[in-house]
């Protein structure tokens, strides 16, 4: 089983925490004992050696008791801990296996959801699981005999208290799980919401829309009030019905204990020791129930994980790939390729048939939603084609081993990310190895040198999480320059000069056209972009409808002229 595989190199922390609170459960069982000694040979009697030797002995059987109970939290704590790195460690794995498509239809959201929070509960429950599982059953039948041993008449009582505490537990556990894994799903849906309305503050504001996604999440938020508070009334029920029905026994118990003490059937001391017991007994059936609370908890939560692991990524990676490109001067080739999002509805991309050579520059235009992004995705295998055939260097691309293919593409999407760190480090990210040569010659083609260069850090600037310190034609030509400093076979820019003014955006084109051995597909809304491509694909609602040069395509391709028109105007 999964969830076992990963305890399978803690085999000595989960046996030995469980077995030395279950040692501190046996110490703890004779320390009743201890005391009605104590009261009936020692007090009793005015034997001070007595007194003192017990009094030793239960100081004696604290700190052992002590000792046990850290020393099974050790083990414990290094038993879940381990097993929540492992399981992470894993989980992650598999989630960065998993295609685009796979993460599409599970979702972002939930994914960090299951990695975070869901984890962090697994991991509570196998902390308190090995702490308590052994130890509370253990102590509440252990109590039951001690107090058969002290007087078996009055121990009957605890043969007809503990079922009914049972019971008690029993039916409010019943009807609290499930309501606390509706508690969890709800938590899912705040969690969700909150992390998308952060991410989207400034779209938020632009529309106005603060009071309603105000008014969405209290609504969301009194769900949840709702759901825990009715799971928290009938979980406020457990400890005065258990604390009821235990002073009610030791009512009972005082008072049946009276009446054979008036007949030198009991000693005082053996009463108090039954009371203890009855106590220990009250205190473990509620961490019991606790237990069973964060049991139930972590339980759904590991549902969550398993699922996603039993996510089988879609996309293979042979093992036996290509890792280098084949003979000829091929660079990408589309053979009657289709493409259709998560399984279901109408095709992104349709039928697209084109060749391109080693070192053309090709530029894909058409409008939105034609196909542009997701052309470009197949190149580097983000996703795998619905029908036909996509080659890259020379080899279909399921054929390659992902990681080899990957290396030889540079990729740069519309929007722009740069992770928390330095300039530095977020051009290296291509080649971590790059010297600062390297990393200088890909800010000057990018046109991201001088403003680098007017930083006081210069390359060391900090880079705060999404490069939110940086506007967004400095984020673009980071971009691209991290994409070019690991030189390329094939360079895609999916309208990655969108945020740039054209004096920039020509500069760039120009220092980009001076890369002869390099293959660059540019998306572009703008037509003045792409007059300069070898060749030009135009897309419209996902077909491919001409490919040619820009004179050519002004003349024969309606789409391509309606676009240039629209920007030009029809004088031009």
């Amino acid at each position: 089983m999964r969830f076992f595989s990963f305890l399978k190199d803690y085999r000595k922390e989960t046996v030995l925490a469980p077995l030395f609170k279950l040692l501190e459960a046996v110490f703890e069982l004779c320390v009743p004992l201890a005391v009605a000694s104590l009261i009936d040979n020692g007090i009793a009697k005015g034997d001070g050696h007595h007194i003192l030797m017990m009094a030793l002995l239960m100081v004696a059987l604290g700190i052992i008791g002590l000792l046990s109970s850290v020393t099974a939290q050790y083990f414990a704590a290094k038993a879940a801990t381990g097993f929540a790195v492992k399981m992470k460690s894993a989980l992650y794995r598999h989630i960065t296996e998993l295609s685009e498509s796979d993460r599409d239809e599970i979702g972002n959201p939930t994914l960090i959801t299951r990695l975070t929070s869901d984890s962090n509960l697994v991991q509570n429950g196998i902390n308190m699981f090995l702490r308590l599982f052994m130890r509370s059953p253990f102590v509440v039948f252990g109590a039951a005999v001690m107090a058969f041993t002290v007087d078996s008449s009055l121990a009957m009582l605890f043969a007809l208290v503990i079922p009914v505490l049972g019971l008690v537990v029993c039916l409010i556990m019943r009807r609290t799980v499930p309501m606390y894994r509706s508690v969890q799903s709800a938590l899912d849906r705040i969690l969700s919401r909150v992390r998308e309305n952060l991410s989207g503050i400034r779209v938020l504001r632009a529309f106005g829309k603060e009071k309603d996604e105000e008014h969405d999440f209290s609504a969301d938020l009194s769900s949840l009030l709702s759901l825990q508070l009715s799971s928290g009334k009938i979980s406020a029920l457990l400890n005065p019905l258990t604390y009821a029905i235990i002073n009610l026994a030791i009512a009972v118990l005082i008072s049946e204990g009276r009446k054979r003490y008036g007949l030198d059937l009991i000693e005082a001391g053996s009463i108090v020791a039954l009371v203890n017991y009855m106590s220990q007994i009250l205190t473990e059936l509620i961490k019991l129930a606790n237990l069973i609370i964060t049991i139930s908890r972590a339980m759904a939560s590991w549902k969550r994980i398993d699922a996603v692991f039993d996510r089988q990524p879609s996309m293979s990676d042979p093992t036996d790939g290509f890792t280098s490109d084949g003979e000829g001067d091929e660079a990408v080739s589309f053979s009657d390729v289709s493409l259709v999002y998560r399984k279901g509805g109408e095709p992104s991309l349709r039928d697209a048939s084109f060749t391109i050579r080693k070192g053309e520059r090709v530029g894909i235009i058409g409008g939105t939603g034609s196909g542009k992004t997701t052309l470009v995705s197949l190149i580097p295998r983000f996703y795998d084609t619905s029908t036909g055939l996509v080659s890259v260097l020379g080899h279909r691309t399921d054929e390659w081993q992902r990681s080899a293919l990957r290396s030889l593409i540079g990729y740069v999407q519309q929007k722009s990310l740069l992770f928390k760190g330095t300039i530095r480090s977020n051009v290296a990210w291509g080649k971590p190895e790059a010297t600062d040569e390297e990393i200088t010659e890909a800010l000057k083609a990018a046109e991201a040198y001088d403003f680098v260069m007017e930083k006081k850090d210069g390359l060391e600037t900090r880079v705060e999480e999404g490069g939110k310190n940086l506007s967004g034609g400095q984020r673009q030509r980071l971009s691209i320059a991290r994409a070019l400093v690991r030189k390329p076979e094939i360079l895609i820019l999916d309208d990655s000069s969108s945020a740039l003014d054209y004096a920039t955006e020509a500069r760039l084109r120009h220092n980009l056209s001076l890369l002869k051995d390099m293959t660059i597909f540019t998306v572009s809304q703008r037509t003045g972009s792409l007059m300069s491509m070898d060749r030009i694909i135009v897309l419209d609602k996902g077909r491919i409808v001409d490919i040619g040069t820009h004179d050519e395509l002004l003349e024969r391709c309606s789409v391509y002229k309606e676009i240039y028109d629209s920007q030009f105007g029809g004088e031009a």
